[in-house]
């Protein structure tokens, strides 16, 4: 293993404890991978990509000594609700539509009936022959 790789992981795992116990020095302080990669001085990517197992460690240790759910789970957890309210209203909608598109149907099949009432109705003199629409 590279010592500068097991230099990072070693200034992660400190980090983490520092965030965990509330005590941050070079970050905001706020329970995120970001704030993690600023305490720890690595760079964001180097952490979610080269230590992975850490970032996710970080997150189940938060969830289970602070009972706390990860900031990037909440917003996640908030983005699936508004979507399923707007999945909701959608179907909702498509059903009101479809409701209007039956109704509408029968709307033209009872016109087209009374305009088909109406021509039979009124004939003309003998000798005059109607021409019957054909659409």
């Amino acid at each position: 293993m590279n010592p500068n790789h097991h230099d990072e992981r070693t200034r992660i795992r400190q980090a983490i404890d520092r965030l965990l116990t509330g005590q941050a020095t070079a970050s905001n302080g706020s329970l995120t991978a970001a704030a993690l990669a600023v305490e720890a001085g690595v760079h964001r990517m180097a952490l979610m990509k080269r230590h992975a197992d850490l970032k996710n460690e970080f997150y189940e240790r938060v969830r289970a000594e602070t009972a706390q759910i990860p900031e990037t789970e909440k917003r996640l957890r908030e983005t699936v609700v508004k979507l399923k309210q707007t999945v909701a209203d959608k179907n909702a909608e498509i059903f009101e539509l479809r409701q209007q598109i039956t109704r509408l149907t029968l709307a033209g099949a009872v016109l087209t009936e009374r305009l088909n009432d109406a021509e039979d109705r009124s004939s003309g003199p003998g000798n005059v022959v109607r021409f019957t629409r054909t659409e």
